[in-house]
């Protein structure tokens, strides 16, 4: 995403958090960001498009910094799982989401309402697959019902939470109260054999797509691990804008454009002597995976 439409989403979400989306205009956002209604148009089909990109931006930036959290890491300890519920916490109240939600979910806006709610099968899928690295295979047919309990217990505990001012009580101790709740929950309905929705259904409810969940956490797992080794190198600039598009392209459009994909790994291999042939090989075999998945052919 270039720098200007970066700009005039940023200000964007600025009015939309002062006055209301609804209350914001095209031509305010024209006006404050200083862009044509032609260049508007050119970012965005609509007002609509423009908010989708906006949650879009915010939510690549938190799956990347959610990832970072377990490099290195043992996914099945809780105390990373803890700290990647607060970040989503923290981005959602530093971003004002949760009051942008609350007000467009209410708009007769079909495409914003669907994207929402394919939001919310995305976390739910997020919360299951971890629920499986933290709990354990054996436990999976438990996991999908437990990763639901735990959305509404958080999002209740929270709702009350924003009621209570002043209590001295922190977003970490809703979290961790929360968490802590549904470890005892797993471990009772495991123990009792007691199911409600099998884990299969949850296939049921993501948003059709052809990229496998697994691939891509992989994929942008390995991706900022690629990052940090470019840590005061010379071309980090170049070769972070080079990753950042192999991202986007795979994750953010309709038809992942192979050739631009193969020409930013090309100049990728570059940086062999920084990154490593090994670790080179591994982002080609899980972009190849990926495009697969899209039903492209491999990348060479």
């Amino acid at each position: 995403m270039n720098d200007r439409k970066q700009h005039v989403i940023k200000i964007a979400h600025e009015l939309f958090v002062e006055k209301g989306y609804q209350a914001t205009s095209i031509q305010d956002i024209l006006d404050y960001s200083g862009i044509s209604k032609g260049t508007f148009y050119n970012y965005f089909s609509s007002k609509s498009d423009l908010i989708i990109a906006l949650f879009n931006m915010i939510y690549k930036q938190l799956a990347q910094e959610r990832n970072e959290l377990l490099i290195g890491q043992n996914p099945s300890d809780i105390q990373i799982f803890i700290k990647q519920i607060e970040l989503l916490m923290k981005t959602n109240r530093d971003n004002k989401l949760i009051s942008l939600f609350e007000e467009v979910i209410f708009l007769n806006d079909l495409d914003v309402k669907q994207f929402i709610r394919e939001g919310n099968f995305r976390l739910l899928y997020w919360v299951y697959s971890r629920f499986i690295e933290l709990f354990g295979e054996e436990k999976k047919p438990y996991l999908l019902d437990s990763a639901i309990l735990f959305t509404g217990i958080l999002h209740h505990n929270l709702k009350y939470y924003d009621l209570a001012e002043n209590l001295g009580i922190t977003i970490e101790q809703v979290v961790r109260f929360s968490v802590n709740r549904v470890v005892h929950i797993v471990e009772e309905v495991a123990k009792s054999g007691d199911q409600l929705f099998k884990p299969e259904f949850i296939e049921k409810w993501l948003p059709p797509k052809n990229i496998d969940e697994g691939i891509q956490q992989k994929l942008n797992e390995h991706i900022c691990m690629l990052k940090k080794a470019l840590i005061q190198c010379e071309e980090q600039i170049k070769y972070s804008e080079l990753l950042d598009f192999v991202q986007t392209e795979l994750f953010n459009t309709k038809t992942p454009r192979k050739f631009l994909i193969e020409s930013a790994l090309s100049s990728l291999k570059e940086g062999k002597e920084i990154f490593g042939e090994s670790e080179l090989k591994k982002l080609l075999d899980l972009v190849s995976m990926n495009l697969s998945q899209n039903n492209e052919t491999t990348v060479q």
